[in-house]
């Protein structure tokens, strides 16, 4: 199975009504959970000769990138916080030498990469879902993020 196929199952099932699977195919062993109290694990008995992993290796399956979105109502304006959708080592700059995606004051479109984060070695572009100015940066580069950890509050 390939991490494309893995990929489709899991956009699937994250546009389904379906909660929770558990699927054996061939060499791999994969679970995934839409409960917030369950991990999602997989675990490939038997790795191919190209990845240098040992057999007993468990990793996590993330979920295709999407931002997670919460709205906060104040008087005067509307801030909307972009969270992790992820968990990761974020990176608010494309490289160490390269200026940083978005800096506070910011303006930011719908659509637009803010930051990218790394989980198994996979580069993931974490895109807006928000129009508005960048009004506060949550993390600090190079840190690991959780799973819907606030990141940037954006200001409508």
């Amino acid at each position: 199975m390939t991490l494309e196929e893995i990929q489709a199952i899991i956009r699937q099932i994250n546009d389904s009504d379906i909660r929770e699977i558990n699927l054996d195919y061939q060499d791999i062993h994969l679970y995934l959970s839409k409960n917030k109290t369950s991990r999602q694990i997989a675990t490939k008995v038997e790795q191919p000769a190209s990845l240098n992993k040992s057999d007993s290796e468990t990793q996590p399956v993330q979920s295709p990138p999407e931002t997670t979105v919460a709205k906060s109502q104040s008087s005067e304006t509307e801030t909307t916080t972009i969270k992790a959708p992820l968990v990761g080592v974020i990176y608010l700059q494309p490289s160490p030498d390269k200026p940083a995606y978005k800096q506070v004051g910011d303006h930011v479109s719908v659509g637009e990469v803010v930051c990218v984060i790394e989980a198994m070695k996979m580069m993931t572009e974490i895109k807006s879902k928000v129009a508005g100015t960048i009004s506060k940066i949550l993390v600090d580069n190079e840190e690991v993020v959780e799973y819907d950890q606030p990141m940037f509050e954006v200001t409508k």
